[in-house]
């Protein structure tokens, strides 16, 4: 077993810690928003995890009815994007809209993406397709008002620097979004539009470079990373691909991405522990200190960070039926929460105030977070597949505090809020009974424990044992706030 000694001064200043992470969270495609379980579980989300908006795929493909032919007329028909919307704005949240695919009356080809066949390539008329979303995006202000719509987003398709995703060329997409950004500014110079939404952090440099070139208007850059996408090939294992990547490499991509955006606001619209939607660890332990840990370290770096997706009701390849089969979401497809929705949970019941801690150690990492009497101090245990972990005693000073009313332990790791593994008891059923789905529910909470503390001289003392990717929350409570009692002792 290590050992692992961190120490704050609780009285110290902080440093604000915005809670970017909830700005959106990813989903499946448009025609999902009007799934009863799908509304059910996103509603939980805002609820429980105070996520504020939430971006797909999909909104312009045929399934949606938005630009269809039919007896050799082009119809538009927003109706079933209004249903999506109104029932966001009931329940609190906002679309942040990602335009695409090519509706098959404009599309310029026949390449499709995904089982639902989204079209990716460029329009045949740029002029047309400007004239729809102008038309579009009229419409959202008629029916919701100047003042609400000027709150969503409007980010230029997804992913055109893959062949996956857009068939034409880096111009062909600059000019896509040249057609894009003047329809939409060309209703409202308010509305916020941004891209190049690109995967792996790229082509920022060029897309701002290309829009300041032209006094294109560029609100906000957006991107995708993925700890594997330096070391993505097909034929290749995910685990193998993480094994070769580095510990804070999505950090440091975010750091770099900042530097090029020239002060605009930077939206990671998608991450996640790896993008291979049938991962197995994305349903254990391991993601939920991946997540812990990477959300951390992204402060001050992003205005937002969405993670992709909240749900396991997704059908890029086909609609699985295996309660766990490693898919990106935060819950399952029953609603069961993996242990990433609860490393979602502990950060949302974070404050403000962000405490420097003292202390390094090659897996473990410690935040201290402060909230008027609250004081939580949050652990991983984390490292990259094949990469040397194990359990490691974790000690941890915190001076300057008042003697604690109370300290609770929670905690995300084999043993605790981990579904997967009473799935796997039970056989691995691939259709669950109600009763089932009752006992993997209870064995995916979090439990809240008192914990053990010992205090001496001003210095509260704390020791935990952290398994392999496990995440730890110790919750002091005080009977004051204990920064405004320092300042009374100095």
């Amino acid at each position: 077993m290590g050992t692992a000694n961190f120490r704050c001064d609780v009285s110290a200043k902080a440093t604000p810690l915005p809670h970017f992470w909830e700005h959106t969270v990813g989903s499946e495609h448009a025609t999902f928003g009007r799934r009863a379980d799908w509304q059910a579980q996103l509603k939980r989300f805002h609820e429980e995890l105070g996520f504020r908006h939430v971006r797909f795929p999909g909104l312009l493909c045929d399934d949606m009815s938005t630009l269809v032919l039919h007896h050799n007329r082009s119809h538009t028909s927003f109706f079933n994007a209004d249903q999506i919307w109104d029932y966001l704005l009931s329940i609190g949240m906002k679309p942040f809209i990602e335009l695409s695919f090519m509706p098959g009356v404009l599309a310029s080809g026949n390449t499709t993406v995904f089982h639902y066949k989204g079209n990716v390539t460029p329009p045949k008329s740029y002029t047309d397709w400007a004239t729809l979303i102008g038309k579009l995006v009229a419409h959202w202000l008629d029916r919701y008002g100047v003042e609400e719509v000027r709150t969503w987003f409007f980010e230029v398709w997804n992913e055109p620097n893959l062949k996956d995703f857009w068939t034409g060329s880096q111009d062909d997409y600059f000019k896509l979004y040249r057609y894009t950004a003047l329809a939409i500014k060309g209703v409202d110079a308010q509305l916020r539009v941004g891209g190049p939404a690109t995967a792996k952090n790229e082509w920022i440099t060029e897309f701002l470079d290309f829009c300041e070139r032209n006094e294109l208007p560029a609100d906000f850059v957006s991107t995708h990373h993925y700890p594997n996408d330096a070391l993505w090939t097909e034929d290749q294992a995910t685990e193998t691909q993480l094994a070769h990547s580095r510990r804070s490499i999505l950090r440091d991509w975010a750091q770099e991405v900042r530097h090029r955006a020239h002060g605009r606001p930077v939206y990671y619209t998608e991450w996640n522990a790896s993008s291979n939607p049938r991962f197995p660890l994305h349903d254990e332990p391991y993601a939920a200190a991946f997540a812990v840990k990477t959300v951390m370290e992204m402060n001050g770096l992003v205005e937002a960070y969405s993670f992709w997706t909240f749900s396991d009701i997704f059908e890029e390849s086909y609609f699985p039926s295996v309660p766990f089969h490693g898919g990106f979401g935060l819950l399952n497809l029953h609603g069961i929460a993996k242990p990433t929705y609860r490393a979602f949970e502990l950060l949302h019941r974070l404050g403000s105030d962000s405490l420097p801690m003292e202390g390094t150690h090659t897996t473990v990492d410690a935040w201290t977070v402060r909230q008027d009497r609250v004081l939580t101090v949050l652990l991983t245990n984390h490292a990259l597949p094949r990469h040397a972990i194990e359990t490691d005693h974790v000690h941890i000073q915190l001076t300057g505090a008042p003697s604690p009313l109370a300290v609770f332990v929670e905690r995300i790791d084999p043993e605790h809020a981990n579904a997967k593994r009473l799935w796997q008891e039970m056989g691995e059923p691939e259709y669950l009974s109600p009763k089932q789905v009752e006992q993997l529910q209870e064995a995916s909470q979090m439990v809240k424990q008192p914990h053990a503390w010992n205090y001496q001289d001003g210095t509260l003392h704390l020791d935990v044992r952290l398994a392999p990717h496990a995440v730890a929350a110790r919750t002091v409570e005080f009977s004051s706030d204990p920064t405004m009692e320092a300042l009374q002792r100095s």
